[in-house]
């Protein structure tokens, strides 16, 4: 298994998320990419998924965004997605892991993966929906 490693500025990142000192305007595909990266260093994927979720819940919540902002399977397949390029080389920040993994900034990516009639659909948004077009790549559990 790969080495990564967060900087100080991922660990502040972190901290302004999750104590709402970034703005809606801020947290843009990049982020959502980078808090992802950031939980999986510091867990395992289902509690990066989990992470994911309060965290992205809280944020909708403190600032009165809709409920229905939040979108379980892309939550959850992008974890899956950022934790299958981490599986590929090491890093020592967010940032050198994004400059050896520049597809993840496609937020588009997904559409290679699920139709948007699944991946738009309320079952996808309301829980986790396997791809209907391509298997988002595992890694296999000993």
């Amino acid at each position: 298994m790969e080495s990564h490693e967060l900087s100080q500025d991922d660990r502040n990142f972190r901290s302004a998320f999750e104590s709402f000192t970034v703005a809606p305007s801020q947290f843009n595909h990049e982020a959502h990419v980078r808090l992802a990266y950031i939980y999986l260093v510091e867990s395992d994927v289902e509690s990066a998924v989990q992470r994911m979720r309060v965290a992205l819940l809280n944020f909708i919540e403190h600032n009165a965004i809709p409920r229905s902002k939040f979108h379980e399977t892309i939550t959850r397949a992008w974890v899956l997605a950022v934790r299958h390029f981490m599986n590929k080389s090491s890093s020592t920040s967010f940032h050198d892991f994004i400059a050896k993994s520049q597809v993840l900034l496609d937020s588009k990516i997904m559409l290679t993966h699920y139709s948007a009639s699944v991946l738009f659909s309320p079952d996808a948004r309301a829980s986790f929906v396997e791809p209907d077009l391509d298997p988002i790549p595992r890694q296999q559990t000993k």
